[in-house]
């Protein structure tokens, strides 16, 4: 993997985020980011792209629609040793994103309320977070997805060791914890479901 250029941050858990921002800036790295994660970020001192301006098209229905989009998508599952894929992403303007640092919105917290109605679980049903992560850990060879800030130490202490990239075994290791989170998110949304059609 080459070094690491761009990363998208969007963050529920902002435990040490602004710290890990600052050590990515570090190495040069172009920060994208949403809503609430993008301001935590610029009042911590980060300069951060937001993903609206990155794509050109504006956050819509309430935020719902954010980063699902061609150049979020392309960006992080491109394969960037595949000469057909980098001539599209070149054709389209896609730049490869080469980390993704997303955690979920807290679906099983929200459910846990007290009188929560069914509207409000199903407003905290994370759509564009577990997308990101999916397209990111599905490309590992190429990118490095985080969703667990006891992995931001780690990550840095990496890629200062290395000029800015990590290793393959690392973000393989990372991947699975994604596919774990998502597995086990789901698997809350359909439990939650399933009690409500009782």
């Amino acid at each position: 993997m080459s070094k690491i250029k761009r990363a998208i941050l969007s963050v529920t858990d902002k435990q040490g985020l602004v710290e890990f921002a600052k050590g990515l800036s570090g190495f040069g790295i172009e920060i994208l980011s949403t809503g609430g994660t993008a301001k935590a970020l610029r009042e911590g001192g980060v300069s951060v792209i937001e993903i609206s301006e990155y794509t050109g098209f504006p956050e819509i229905l309430d935020g719902r629609v954010k980063t699902l989009h061609p150049m979020v998508h392309g960006g992080l599952l491109g394969l960037r040793e595949n000469p057909e894929h980098v001539a599209v992403m070149e054709r389209l303007g896609i730049k490869p994103i080469d980390m993704v640092v997303v955690n979920l919105y807290q679906f099983e917290k929200t459910v846990a309320k007290p009188g929560v109605t069914l509207e409000e679980a199903v407003e905290n049903i994370d759509i564009g977070g577990p997308s990101m992560l999916r397209s990111s850990a599905k490309n590992y060879r190429s990118v490095t997805v985080v969703v667990d800030p006891s992995d931001y130490p780690v990550i840095l202490s990496e890629m200062a060791a290395s000029g800015g990239e990590t290793t393959l075994t690392t973000r393989l290791r990372l991947a699975l914890k994604v596919f774990k989170l998502t597995s086990a998110y789901d698997g809350a949304i359909s439990r939650y479901l399933e009690k409500k059609q009782g």
